[in-house]
């Protein structure tokens, strides 16, 4: 906890198909935690000039800091490839050895969310020894745990990676390529989603759990949390309370299929967004 800075860094990790949600998703963050001084990181493999700019831009414009950290082409070709699965998702187990030796910690969120509340009280999370921390996924029972459990042989929770909050030094000395490399090998048949998988396999002894309804709420849950809390959990309680949604499986809420309870608050913060950019974008006139 002493080595933390006033300055929140948050990690994201994608190729060009997640840029448009990503830039909701910033927009959310800065819209709810306007007075914050935030240290964006973009981790990449295969972004161009003109697509990093485009982030770069919002977070001019939001005054964060930005660093554009493109992957070497020789340590992305030694993250191994499954099925559909971009490279870049295992950035965030890596990014330990890819970012600068001062940062010490990170918080990672996925682009297919939104930040509702205030994000300060993860960042100063007490992780008490933990390399990690993460939310689990749970039903109305814990019978998801248990399948996972004999499926990945493990004996924790299963966490699920969208959110993170990463002790960077922590990582540094206990997450190896190697490893993610061999266990990807050796389980490649049982590897459902690969970097949450492996993620749980080699590390989930090591992961503080944080409380799922307020740091990664499932949008596909909104009832599955309302019977677990007496129906305490209402979207009144969510609104003040939950501060990450999480638009988990499909369709994604920009999708036009997509018609959840939480389809309307992304693409209000896409409408706000794209008056941002129009504006942005609007010729300077000059008086």
């Amino acid at each position: 906890m002493n080595d933390l800075t006033d300055e929140i860094n948050v990690l994201v990790t994608l190729n060009a198909g997640y840029l448009p949600p990503l830039k909701v998703m910033l927009y959310s963050l800065h819209a709810n935690n306007p007075q914050e001084r935030i240290h964006l990181w973009l981790l990449h493999a295969s972004l161009t000039p003109t697509e990093v700019s485009g982030v770069a831009q919002l977070a001019s414009v939001f005054n964060w800091q930005f660093t554009d950290q493109r992957v070497a082409a020789d340590f992305a070709a030694g993250v191994p490839l499954i099925k559909r699965y971009p490279k870049e998702m295992y950035f965030r187990l890596l990014s330990g050895e890819i970012l600068p030796r001062d940062v010490k910690r990170v918080i990672y969120l996925d682009p297919d969310l939104l930040v509702i509340n205030a994000l300060r009280p993860l960042w100063e999370i007490d992780l008490k020894g933990h390399m990690l921390a993460a939310a689990v996924h749970r039903g109305v029972t814990k019978m998801v745990d248990g399948l996972n459990m004999i499926r990945l042989g493990t004996k924790t929770s299963y966490f699920n990676s969208g959110v993170l909050v990463i002790d960077l030094d922590q990582a540094r000395t206990k997450i190896k390529l190697n490893d993610i490399t061999a266990a990807i090998e050796k389980y490649r048949s049982e590897l459902i989603l690969p970097d949450q998988d492996v993620l749980n396999f080699l590390y989930g002894a090591d992961i503080l759990e944080i409380p799922e309804e307020v740091w990664n709420y499932d949008t596909r849950k909104y009832f599955t949390y309302q019977t677990r809390s007496l129906n305490q959990h209402e979207i009144h309680w969510v609104m003040a309370n939950t501060v990450i949604l999480h638009y988990c499986g499909t369709p994604k809420p920009w999708d036009p299929s997509s018609d959840s309870k939480f389809t309307g608050i992304f693409l209000n913060y896409q409408q706000q967004l794209q008056r941002l950019l129009t504006e942005l974008a609007a010729p300077k006139v000059v008086d």
